[in-house]
């Protein structure tokens, strides 16, 4: 019998991101408490930029973009987000969405593979993705089971299971 595998992957759905962020967009032009404040979010090349008059300002619209996200499927572990500062009369906050696996978050998860899982698994990584094998599908279940019980600060998914 060959073995089964799955890939354990982080991708963001940028149709998904695009839609939050036009949702975002849509629901800071009409409300009344960012009327005159300079507030707006929009795409910089990868990034989310995000600008307002005021560091509470453009946490709330921080806040705004992370709620429509979650609405939309996307976990907040994706959403990169660095601290507001401050550019002439306006403050920035720019924020960037993370696809893949970095290396070392990808060899954290195949130590906690090694360490947690059954012995039959076997795991490497291959680019910003990581290829889980093991002949019994059970101990892949497990595998499973054991990645989301752990606290990692990368949202990841399983696919290609056969």
């Amino acid at each position: 019998m060959a073995d089964s595998s799955f890939d354990i992957v982080s991708k963001v759905d940028h149709q998904e991101a695009e839609n939050a962020l036009n949702q975002a967009r849509k629901e800071i032009e009409q409300r009344y408490d960012f009327k005159g404040t300079g507030a707006s979010i929009e795409w910089s090349g990868e990034s989310v930029l995000i600008k307002a008059s005021s560091e509470e300002r453009a946490n709330a619209v921080l806040d705004v973009f992370q709620s429509k996200l979650i609405k939309r499927g996307i976990s907040l572990k994706s959403l990169d987000s660095g601290e507001p500062f401050a550019s002439g009369k306006e403050f920035r906050i720019v924020s960037t969405l993370k696809d893949g696996i970095s290396q070392e978050n990808a060899k954290k998860i195949g130590k906690i593979i090694r360490d947690e899982a059954p012995k039959s698994v076997k795991s490497q990584i291959q680019g910003d993705e990581l290829r889980v094998q093991s002949k019994s599908r059970d101990d892949l279940q497990e595998v499973i089971r054991v990645l989301k019980a752990a606290d990692l600060d990368v949202d990841l998914q399983f696919v290609n299971y056969r």
